[in-house]
C-alpha cells in the first residue's frame, strides 16, 4: 500500500492511526524482528498522538498530509525526548533537548516517529556493523550486512516495521543500504533540506533524506521535510529546477569499478525503460580514479574538527577514549591531515580536485539530462565476514561523487543477483532538480 493510500484510508477514519502504530509495534516486538537489531529506543508516546489523530479527524478537524503515518530515524537525527546515540557509547545516554527541524516538519503533518534506529557509529561505515550495540542485519538475507551508514533506517522499511524513515547521507549512507536492502532511498540536493538536528559527521556533505519503498513514497516525505530553514544557513527553497521532457540519459562506464553482474544488469534495464521511454543513451565517464581518494581526505578533516565537541566535558564521554576502531581510525587521520606541517598537502589539493569535479559534472549535465550507474559495486557481505579497509571504502566509490558535487541522487531497486541479492539503480540530476529526478526514478 502507497503512503498516498494509506494517508486516504486514515483521513477517511477506515484505518486508525492507532490501529496503524499497534500494527508496526507487534512486528517490532517479535523476537525475530529483535534479532534484526534495528531499532535502538522507542517512541512511548506514538500511541497518544495516534489517538489525538484519531480524535480530530472523527470530530471532522483538519489533519496533515501524512495523518497517521509512521516513521523512525537514524539515531543521529534529533528527536525531544528520545536518545541519540549515534550507534555509539560516546553518547549513550544523550537525550535529544529539541526536535530536529525535519522532524517538526514530519510532525506537523501529522507523521507518527516510531523509535530511533541502529547505525554505523558517528555514521563511519558503509555495512551497518561498526555500531557500539551490534550490528543491523539485512531483513532481505538476516546473513547478509544492510549496509551503511543509516542500516537501521533501511532496514525498518525492508522489515515492513514503518511507513517510511529518515537517515542521512555524507558519502552515500542513504543509498547504500537502500541498494542492499532493495528500497528506494533518496539523498537531496545539498542545502534543499534543513541539517539543524543532525549530529553531523562531515558539515559540507552531510544531508538528510527519505528511505521509503518507492521513488513516489520518498517524493512525497522529501516535499515535507524541503525548504529553507533560518535555523540551518546552508538551506534554500531551491534552484531551476529542470524541465522539459527526458531525452538524453548518460550510462556511466564502471567496468574498472564494478562487478561485471551488476553492471550488465544497471545497462540491461536502462536500455530496457530507454527504449520504452524514447530516451537517447549516451555512454560517459565519471571522475571515479579520484573520487574516493578526494572524498575521504575531505571527511576525514571535517569529522576530526566535528568530534572535538566530544570531549567528556559537556556531554557523553570523550571521544578519543570512547570511539570504537573506524572512528578513531578517522580521527587519527584527519588529526594527521591538518598537521602544521602537512597544511596545503592533503587538504587544499583535495579542494581543488572538489572543484575539478564539479566543473566536470556541470559540462556533463549540459549534454545529459540525468546520470545512471550502479549504487553499490558489490552485493552486500555476510555479517562479521573480513574484508578489508580498502574494499569496506570501496563501497562508496560510486555514491560518493553525488555528495562532493551535492547534486541530488536516488537509489532504485534494479533486480537481483547472486541467488537473490538486491541490487539498486542510481539516478543522478542537477541542482535542486528532485522532481526531474523522481520522474525517471518511478520510471524503473
Amino acid at each position: 500500500m502507497s503512503l498516498k493510500q494509506k494517508v486516504k484510508l486514515v483521513k477517511l477514519g477506515k484505518l486508525k492511526a492507532v490501529e496503524n502504530v499497534m500494527n508496526f509495534s507487534k512486528k517490532i516486538s517479535t523476537p525475530k524482528v529483535k534479532d534484526l537489531n534495528i531499532f535502538l529506543h522507542l517512541n512511548e508516546e506514538a500511541i497518544a498522538q495516534a489517538k489525538e489523530i484519531d480524535k480530530r479527524i472523527a470530530s471532522g478537524g483538519s489533519v496533515g498530509k501524512l495523518a497517521g503515518l509512521c516513521f523512525a530515524a537514524k539515531s543521529n537525527i534529533c528527536v525531544k525526548g528520545i536518545v541519540a546515540n549515534c550507534g555509539s557509547k560516546v553518547l549513550e545516554n544523550f537525550v535529544s533537548p529539541y526536535n530536529a527541524s525535519v522532524i517538526n516538519k514530519l510532525i506537523a503533518e501529522d507523521a507518527i516517529f516510531l523509535g530511533a534506529v541502529n547505525m554505523d557509529e558517528f555514521a563511519c561505515g558503509a555495512s551497518g556493523e561498526t555500531s557500539a550495540f551490534g550490528p543491523t542485519k539485512n531483513p532481505v538475507d538476516p546473513s547478509l550486512i544492510p549496509g551503511g551508514s543509516s542500516s537501521g533506517s533501511a532496514a525498518s522499511v525492508a522489515a515492513d516495521l514503518c511507513d517510511f524513515s529518515l537517515g542521512s547521507d555524507t558519502g552515500g549512507s542513504i543509498r547504500n543500504p537502500a541498494s542492499h536492502c532493495g528500497i528506494v532511498g533518496m539523498k537531496p540536493t545539498y542545502g534543499a533540506v534543513s541539517r539543524y538536528g543532525l549530529i553531523d559527521m562531515t558539515m559540507s556533505f552531510d544531508v538528510i533524506g527519505p528511505l521509503a519503498r518507492t521513488a513516489e513514497d520518498a517524493r512525497i516525505v522529501f516535499n515535507v521535510i524541503r525548504g529553507q530553514d533560518n535555523f540551518d544557513q546552508t538551506t534554500r527553497e531551491g534552484g531551476k529546477e529542470k524541465g522539459g521532457k527526458t531525452g538524453v540519459i548518460g550510462l556511466v562506464d564502471v567496468s574498472d569499478y564494478c562487478g561485471k553482474e551488476i553492471a550488465d544488469l544497471i545497462e540491461t534495464r536502462t536500455k530496457e525503460i530507454a527504449d520504452k521511454k524514447g530516451w537517447k543513451i549516451k555512454k560517459i565517464d565519471l571522475p571515479l580514479d579520484i573520487a574516493l581518494e578526494t572524498y575521504y581526505i575531505l571527511v576525514y578533516t571535517e569529522f576530526f574538527s566535528a568530534t572535538r565537541k566530544f570531549d567528556g566535558r559537556r556531554f557523553g564521554l570523550k571521544i578519543d577514549e570512547a570511539g570504537g576502531p573506524e572512528v578513531i581510525r578517522r580521527i587519527v587521520g584527519g588529526s594527521e591531515i591538518t598537521k602544521a606541517e602537512h597544511e596545503g598537502k592533503y587538504y587544499r589539493e583535495a579542494l581543488k580536485a572538489r572543484n575539478f569535479i564539479r566543473e566536470k559534472f556541470e559540462k556533463l549535465f549540459a549534454g545529459v539530462d540525468a546520470i545512471i550507474l550502479p549504487t553499490v559495486p558489490r552485493t552486500a557481505h555476510k555479517v562479521g565476514e573480513k574484508i578489508s579497509i580498502k574494499d569496506m571504502y570501496g563501497y562508496d566509490v560510486l555514491t560518493v561523487l553525488a555528495n562532493i558535487v551535492g547534486i541530488p541522487a536516488i537509489s532504485v531497486p534494479a533486480g537481483e543477483v547472486e541467488a537473490g541479492r538486491p541490487v539498486g539503480l542510481q539516478v543522478l540530476a542537477p541542482h535542486f532538480s528532485e522532481e526531474f529526478m523522481f520522474k525517471i526514478a518511478e520510471s524503473f
